[in-house]
């Protein structure tokens, strides 16, 4: 009997030994947000990359703990975004996915082969690229519709700022952020006014240029980006900036003003002529065949399959005009050959728009995806038109528009974040709020 038992208990001893060796650790979760999480390895991946981004400007970096958290901060919102968008009913396919891939493979001159290989380069693979790709359509389509349901301009206010144009200039802007919440105490906004004052004091001595402290102290979203705005008519800047911007040089910095984020200081990085609000506007006249999904699981590889049938026909040399009248689905265009006539590359939406401003005149994309379906398109030609005052009045709807979209979108985001239940877990502390 105790022969048996021992050889019962060594049994025991080397099947656990052997499972122990089968189960991996758990791994480590670095946030907790609502129901969902991100991962240790998340984290790591997306604070590797911007460590590759700044390669050679390391010391424009804050320190790593400090870093970790504004990163943590963009895959908290990114999350929460996500959510959003699947609760309200925005969905993503994967055909919308792998036409994205195929359009980013296009434009860098890539095939899907060499893209997968310089993603592997850079230590990401095809299903982490994807992944996020499907993240980033999915916040686009929610802020869209936030866009259609939020935002509205009126004449009064598209005649009272084509009243007010003086010319046509741009304004690259960067800005630093020290956000504080709503409804801040005294306390807060006490804290907040010191710590902005400091960042500005740092500037005014020339210890630190404006985008390196936008790295290491601004709270915006766009903080490792240097703070950058990018490029703006006063159209598209808040009123409180848009006066003294005019008559501010490339360099200087006005602030810190209070506005509804917190604290912010603003910096003109540079000043050029706008081509968009100038005399001329790009146009280009194309044609496009159409491939309508059927409705069921399979009717949109079957719609892919269908327009690389077309597309292959005429790469071996069928007549794009004929082959247009015979097979797309688009009704409007497909007596005349598929012919668009002329038009902007923002008027058919931008995926679209983005394909045709890739090509040279008489070259015809790969298929690609819209909400309409699958699509190729011949570019015929481009020309500079004139912007007549219907475009130009388009052009200002579209620049208010987006400033009121960039106010209330900032504010929808501070309330989702300030609603949204948040563990953190890395450093020393872990805070739910």
């Amino acid at each position: 009997m105790k022969t048996r038992i021992a050889l019962l208990c060594a049994a025991l001893l080397f099947a656990a030994s052997a499972l122990a060796q089968q189960v991996q650790p758990l791994e480590r979760i670095a946030a907790v947000v609502d129901e969902d999480v991100i991962l240790q390895s998340e984290l790591d991946r997306a604070v590797a990359n911007i460590l590759a981004q700044y390669a050679d400007r390391r010391h424009q970096l804050p320190p790593r703990q400090v870093l970790e958290r504004q990163v943590l901060e963009r895959l908290i919102l990114m999350k929460l975004q996500t959510a959003r968008a699947a609760e309200t009913g925005v969905r993503v396919g994967d055909a919308e996915v792998d036409a994205a891939i195929s359009a980013i493979a296009q434009q860098n001159n890539l095939s899907p082969d060499q893209l997968r290989q310089q993603l592997a380069r850079e230590g990401m693979s095809i299903e982490d690229f994807r992944a996020s790709l499907r993240d980033e359509i999915l916040i686009q389509r929610l802020r869209q519709r936030f866009a259609q349901s939020r935002i509205s301009v009126s004449d009064a206010e598209v005649d009272a700022a084509l009243a007010a144009r003086v010319g046509a200039a741009q304004y690259q802007l960067a800005h630093i952020l020290v956000a504080l919440p709503e409804g801040a105490t005294p306390e807060q906004i006490a804290i907040g006014q010191q710590k902005i004052d400091g960042i500005k004091s740092l500037l005014d001595r020339g210890e630190m240029d404006f985008a390196a402290a936008a790295v290491r102290y601004s709270d915006s979203p766009n903080a490792l980006e240097g703070g950058n705005l990018g490029w703006r008519t006063l159209d598209e800047v808040p009123v409180a900036f848009a006066n003294a911007i005019r008559s501010m040089s490339p360099g200087e910095v006005i602030g810190p003003i209070r506005g509804p984020s917190g604290f912010q200081l603003l910096q003109l990085v540079d000043v050029r002529e706008s081509a968009g609000a100038g005399p001329t506007v790009t146009q280009y006249n194309a044609r496009h065949i159409l491939v309508r999904p059927a409705e069921g699981p399979a009717g949109d590889s079957e719609a892919r399959a269908r327009i690389e049938t077309l597309r292959a026909r005429i790469a071996g040399g069928a007549d794009f005009q004929a082959v247009a009248q015979e097979s797309s689905d688009d009704t409007l265009s497909r007596e005349d050959g598929g012919d668009l006539g002329w038009f902007t590359e923002d008027e058919f939406g931008p995926e679209f728009g983005g394909q045709v401003a890739a090509l040279e005149d008489g070259q015809v994309s790969a298929p690609f995806r819209t909400q309409a379906g699958w699509h190729i398109v011949q570019r015929v030609g481009s020309r500079q038109a004139s912007v007549d005052d219907e475009n130009r009045r388009a052009q200002v709807r579209e620049s208010i528009g987006q400033r009121k979209l960039e106010d209330e979108w900032d504010r929808y985001l501070r309330e989702m974040r300030g609603e949204a239940y948040v563990d953190i877990r890395i450093g020393n502390t872990a805070a739910g709020g």
